[in-house]
């Protein structure tokens, strides 16, 4: 365990900036545990987690306006999650781009749905940095407030190796369920 935060002190900004160029929440949570632990800073943290994820999102928002072709092969694989996300897009409007932040699965085809229509690009950074501010300062605040319940949760896991598993499996198997559900053809 000691050796993994030593790693995490000395990696964690670049981690932290690599992860949540593609999503990261993960990563600002346990950056809010570590900054908590004093192993890390917290305004640090926040800072790069949201300029990472503003790049991340605008890449993809990009890739969706411009490289369309390259593309192709991506969404044909997730065509239900990309209408999905198109029919959040217009049930919620802007609201979408922050929402989509803190749901998995779907903060990359987002942006990407968002980049194929006709959405304006100077509104959609606008809204991006913002969303990507909050979210940042969002999980970043929580996580360190709850830093020490965190902490014996991942005490108590790390010396009951076989249990987090298979919560872990639970958590991912409900996730795939739920979004093959919201996914699935109606007939």
């Amino acid at each position: 365990m000691e050796d993994i935060l030593s790693s995490l002190t000395t990696y964690g900004y670049i981690i932290l900036f690599l992860y949540s160029f593609g999503g990261g929440m993960l990563a600002i949570i346990a950056a809010g545990v570590l900054s908590y632990a004093g192993k890390m800073d917290l305004t640090t943290s926040i800072v790069v987690a949201a300029f990472a994820n503003v790049i991340g999102s605008s890449f993809l928002f990009y890739m969706g306006r411009y490289n369309k072709k390259a593309l192709m092969p991506y969404i044909k694989d997730h065509r239900r999650k990309l209408a999905l996300s198109h029919i959040l897009m217009k049930k919620y409007g802007d609201k979408i781009i922050f929402i989509q932040k803190f749901i998995y699965g779907l903060k990359t085809l987002v942006p990407m749905t968002i980049g194929v229509t006709k959405y304006p690009q100077t509104k959609f950074h606008i809204i991006n940095t913002i969303s990507a501010i909050l979210w940042a300062v969002i999980l970043g605040i929580g996580s360190y407030k709850i830093g020490d319940i965190l902490m014996r949760i991942a005490t108590y896991f790390s010396e009951n190796t076989l249990l987090a598993p298979l919560i872990l499996l639970s958590i991912i198997g409900i996730i795939w369920f739920y979004f093959q559900y919201a996914t699935k053809k109606k007939h």
